[in-house]
């Protein structure tokens, strides 16, 4: 797929000869202070700008690096004097500093852009709406255990600049975000995955559907007839999404309601692998992984693997004893025949109804927070199938009481971690399952949805 989305009155530096001489990085988090300490590494002029508060962490970071920052403000004279910008995925293009930036023509990039000017390793990129973490989890750990040299980057782990900067890796897994695409011009993915697209943090994509999709599908741009595009068949935002589209790379998709060849599917139990390289079978009921969603990213997942000529005992084993991420399905605790799960990672209503799909028991469901525009709609059949009592936990609850009201007997708010923990308690009953899954962002209350899974679990713990 081509590249037609530059912004139109930036240069981009080239390597070698026409490297920027100054750089900036906006946002001193865990990109941004990689991304710095790659800068510096490679002889540029290093400044770090944060309009908020520096965590202590990354601060001592560049005080032991030595190099200037500050936090709390942006000074004008200082950015807008860069060559080049390294912009953090949170900080939005209307951001007045952006805008600055980029009348002026300064080129405005992410760190993955930045990072993988100084790598040869090979990339494979993972998006999606729903099931990145998980992917590029399972295809980390499937890798690594078939003894390649791999290293985790993106949107999970340490810095991809900074690994690029200490590392030797040969092939780096990189779950991406649609932010980080947004900024990412020159960047070629070697093996490109697209799980899938719903609606998301449409308030960053002016509320238009078709500009989110159009962000995602950035994830295939500048790749040739040796990359690999990898999707879901099944998704119809993304089929809608490729019509009219020139691909240049290999097309693998995954399906489980037809066969699709080469690709992945689902043939009765069995999910089956076909690629030019490789025929592999696995039984669904192995996966360590299970719900239908989780099907979808196992499939990609292996299609990558048997795309890299992994063995497929190597690639089973992998898939039979992979442990999903915190924040997301992780199982707390059994508290008198109660199961608590923790999926504070769910942050749009498509996470949850992913959560709700793989319940197999009666459900306590904890929702809410910071409601981007959430469509609850299609949570509806699942609520009235599984849930018999929904806690919210936020501010501003009307939307959620709105929503359901008429679907559920109880609905409940809560304003900390461990108050929802223990009103799902004394509403469930053995057998049930309490579930936080809240759909939401977690700002209102949390620091972010690790600090809010966090609370939870030390909620559910002390009950």
């Amino acid at each position: 797929m081509s590249n037609a989305n530059q912004q139109p009155n930036q240069k981009f530096p080239l390597q070698g000869a026409e490297v920027a001489v100054r750089l900036v990085v906006l946002g001193a988090g865990e990109s941004g202070a990689g991304a710095a300490y790659l800068a510096q590494q490679k002889g540029y002029d290093v400044f770090v700008s944060d309009f908020g508060a520096i965590a202590d962490k990354y601060k001592s970071q560049l005080q032991q690096w030595g190099i200037p920052f500050e936090e709390q403000q942006h000074t004008e004279d200082e950015i807008l004097s860069a060559t080049e910008v390294v912009k953090s995925p949170g900080i939005p293009d209307k951001a007045p500093i952006v805008k600055k930036l980029i009348e002026k023509g300064v080129p405005v990039i992410s760190e993955i852009e930045f990072a993988a000017r100084y790598t040869d390793a090979r990339m494979i990129c993972i998006t999606g709406s729903n099931g990145k973490t998980t992917t590029t989890s399972l295809t980390y750990h499937i890798l690594k255990n078939a003894g390649l040299n791999v290293g985790l980057a993106g949107n999970i782990g340490k810095s991809f600049a900074y690994q690029v900067a200490t590392e030797s890796f040969e092939y780096y897994v990189l779950e991406i975000s649609s932010f980080m695409l947004d900024n990412m011009y020159r960047f070629k993915a070697d093996m490109a995955v697209l799980l899938n697209i719903t609606p998301d943090h449409l308030d960053r994509y002016e509320y238009k559907m078709e500009n989110y999709v159009a962000s995602k599908f950035r994830i295939a741009q500048n790749q040739t007839a040796d990359d690999y595009f990898i999707y879901c068949a099944d998704d119809p935002e993304t089929i809608k999404g490729m019509e009219g589209k020139e691909f240049k790379a290999q097309l693998l998709p995954f399906s489980i309601e037809k066969i699709v060849e080469p690709g992945a599917y689902l043939d009765n139990q069995d999910i089956i692998i076909n690629t030019s390289k490789a025929h592999f079978k696995m039984s669904i009921t192995e996966l360590a992984l299970q719900g239908k969603h989780n099907i979808y990213n196992s499939m990609a997942s292996g299609i990558l693997a048997k795309v890299l000529d992994i063995r497929s005992k190597t690639l089973r084993d992998s898939m039979a004893d992979f442990q999903n991420i915190e924040h997301r399905l992780e199982f707390v605790a059994k508290i008198s025949g109660i199961s608590f799960i923790n999926d504070s990672k769910a942050t749009n209503v498509n996470s949850t109804w992913y959560a709700l799909e793989s319940m197999s028991t009666d459900v306590v469901l904890i929702l809410g927070g910071v409601d981007k525009g959430n469509d609850y709609s299609m949570l509806r059949d699942l609520v009235r199938q599984k849930v018999k009592a929904i806690v919210c936990l936020g501010k501003d609850n009307k939307r959620i009481h709105d929503a359901f009201e008429d679907d559920v007997d109880i609905i409940v708010n809560t304003s900390s971690a461990s108050e929802a923990a223990m009103v799902a308690y004394h509403l469930a009953k053995k057998g049930d399952t309490v579930l936080l899954s809240p759909a939401c962002a977690s700002f209102d209350l949390f620091k972010n949805y690790e600090d809010r899974g966090n609370q939870f679990k030390r909620a559910v713990k002390e009950l």
